[in-house]
Order: C-alpha cells, then sequence, then structure tokens
C-alpha cells in the first residue's frame, strides 16, 4: 500500500511544471498534490515519479524537503548540460541528453534530461519539452502495473526511451543518403555537394551528442554500481550499456555511410567528365580534319563571297561570334564549366 494523503487528486493539466503520481503493483494509479508531497511514502509494491517540466528553483527546494533528497543531487540538477552520474547513500542521479528530432538536423538539438531515485521515488527534471516525457506524462496508467518497479527499474525505462531518440536521428538520417544516393545517380549530381557536406556535419553532431553518455551508461552497468539492491536492476542497467554501444556503432557506421556517398559522387563526377572529353575529342578530331583538308586544297576557288569586301568580312566575324556563343550555352547547359 501506499500512503498518500491526496489520493483522490485530479491529474494536473498536460504541460504543467510539477506531475506527480503514485503507482501499485495491482495496476492502480493515483495523482498527488505538491502541497502534500511529503506524506506520500512508496512501499516495496509502489512507485512514485515526480516530473518537473522546467520548474522554478523554489518548486525544486519544495520537491527536495518533502522527499528529504540529497543536496548533492540537487546542485547536480542544476550543476551543467555533460552527461554525468552520481550517488549517494540510497539515492543515484544521472543526466543525459535527448536528442530533438526537430530543426536544422546538422544543427540537432538536444534536451537536457535529469533523474533522481531512490526508495521507491523518482524526480526527473528538464528545462525544454521533451516528447517521450510528454507521451507518459498523459498516458492512460489503467493497465499498467508499474508499482512492481523499483526506482533503478523506472530510470532505466527512463534512459532506453532516451536512447531510442537517438536511433529515431540515425534512421532519418539513412533515410537522407538514401534520397542523396538518388538524387546522385540522376541529373543533378553536381549540386550535391553542399548535402553531403550538410551530411557530414549532421552525423558529426550526432557523435559528439552520443559518445560523452559512456560514462554514464558504463558507470551504471559495473556491479559496484548499486551492490545493495537486486540484480534485476543490475541486468536493466547492462542491458542499457550494450544498447548505448549499439548506438554509438551505429552512429560510427553513419560516418561512413556519408563517406561512401561521397565517393558515389566522386564516381558520377569523373563518367560525366569523361563523357564530356569524349564529345570534345570528337569535335576536336573532325574540325581538325576539316581544317586539314582547307588547308591542302588551300580554298583558292573564284566564290562570289570572297568578292563581298566589308559586307563579307563582317558577315564571317558575326558568324564567328554566333558559333562562340552557342558553343558556351552549350557547354553551360551541359555543365562543362
Amino acid at each position: 500500500m501506499t500512503t498518500v494523503a491526496a489520493s483522490e487528486a485530479h491529474d494536473p493539466p498536460e504541460g504543467e511544471a510539477f506531475f506527480c503520481r503514485v503507482f501499485d503493483a495491482e495496476g492502480h494509479s493515483r495523482a498527488v498534490a505538491l502541497e502534500v508531497l511529503a506524506q506520500c511514502c512508496p512501499t516495496d509494491d509502489a512507485l512514485a515519479w515526480v516530473d518537473l517540466d522546467d520548474a522554478p528553483p523554489a518548486m525544486l527546494d519544495a520537491v527536495w524537503r518533502a522527499w528529504e533528497l540529497p543536496q548533492a543531487a540537487r546542485a547536480f540538477m542544476e550543476g551543467g548540460t555533460a552527461p554525468e552520474v552520481g550517488q549517494e547513500g540510497g539515492h543515484f542521479w544521472a543526466r543525459v541528453i535527448v536528442a530533438d528530432g526537430s530543426g536544422n538536423r546538422e544543427k540537432l538539438a538536444g534536451s537536457v534530461l535529469s533523474c533522481i531515485a531512490g526508495n521507491n521515488r523518482v524526480v526527473t527534471f528538464h528545462r525544454q519539452p521533451i516528447d517521450f516525457v510528454d507521451d507518459m506524462r498523459g498516458r492512460q496508467w489503467g493497465n499498467g502495473a508499474l508499482g512492481v518497479l523499483c526506482a533503478e527499474s523506472f530510470v532505466a525505462t527512463l534512459l532506453d526511451r532516451q536512447l531510442a531518440s537517438y536511433f529515431k536521428a540515425i534512421n532519418d538520417y539513412e533515410i537522407a543518403i538514401e534520397r542523396l544516393e538518388v538524387r546522385i545517380l540522376g541529373e543533378s549530381a553536381r549540386d550535391m555537394l553542399p548535402e553531403l557536406q550538410r551530411l557530414r556535419r549532421w552525423a558529426s553532431r550526432l557523435r559528439r551528442m552520443l559518445a560523452p553518455h559512456r560514462r554514464v551508461f558504463g558507470a551504471m552497468s559495473r556491479p559496484d554500481f548499486r551492490p545493495d539492491e537486486n540484480r534485476t536492476a543490475e541486468r536493466h542497467f547492462v542491458a542499457l550499456d550494450t544498447r548505448f554501444e549499439r548506438a554509438m556503432d551505429m552512429v560510427e557506421n553513419a560516418r561512413e555511410l556519408v563517406l561512401g556517398s561521397f565517393e558515389l559522387f566522386s564516381n558520377q563526377t569523373a563518367l560525366r567528365t569523361n563523357d564530356a572529353m569524349r564529345v570534345l575529342t570528337f569535335v576536336t578530331v573532325v574540325t581538325g580534319l576539316l581544317a586539314t583538308i582547307v588547308g591542302a586544297l588551300g580554298m583558292n576557288f573564284r566564290a562570289g563571297f570572297f568578292e563581298t569586301d566589308d559586307m563579307g568580312f563582317f558577315t564571317v566575324m558575326g558568324g564567328l561570334l554566333l558559333l562562340a556563343a552557342g558553343a558556351f550555352l552549350l557547354g553551360r547547359h551541359r555543365r562543362w564549366f
């Protein structure tokens, strides 16, 4: 059972700074107001979750006082943006970066998510909206017996969803690579260099965001991280570390994909250059042959054209200018320069 004075409290509207629910092993859940949070004392068959969405410092302090959370964790909540993990007594905390799927891809944004857990209580804190947290806030919990989870397992669930945001970003990246390669094989390969540069920055941004999490998942997967807890939580953390390494492999592979696309771009450019060189070689041979014949004959025929004086001269000059302009336009159309 769970001692909750506000057992009949209504769910807070989605989007509010403070959100709290208590889950039991029978699949029931109830909302808890901040004013009575100190009376929320979940036992082994219950789990309490508080989410703070861009909460002011006064609200953070109120939650810390109500649940008597470590002051080291309070400083950690607003102590930076780099992924980190720590623990003290029966509590542990972690800070991770969630990949935001919106906006300019090479400038992929990240939202900081901080978690503190212990004694069947979990607190999450973030300054920007996070999709999967908002989904969990608005979820209908009637069919889920989350009370059977310990705080460590619930945090593992949150971190698994955080890693899923990177898998989604990688999937979007791979789709962009496939579309680029289709366009490279088309007629506009010359215009693809800026897109290749954009994809290269995108892959680098993904790696810079994900790689620092190794210290978090590596530390949490060690047996000495939570030695007093059950082995189920340890297995969850080990599985998270394995999933993180898989995500890192996919990010490294994403960097290789853009290099492969650049090789395809280079090959297509070389093929088009060869085609242009064949045309130019053929034209050079034909004009050279004609010039040879003209030179051999001397072109000393009594043609009326050679007796047109200034009119003939300017006609020839105009024809040469038109020929040069036509050759220039053809070269621009075929993208020879």
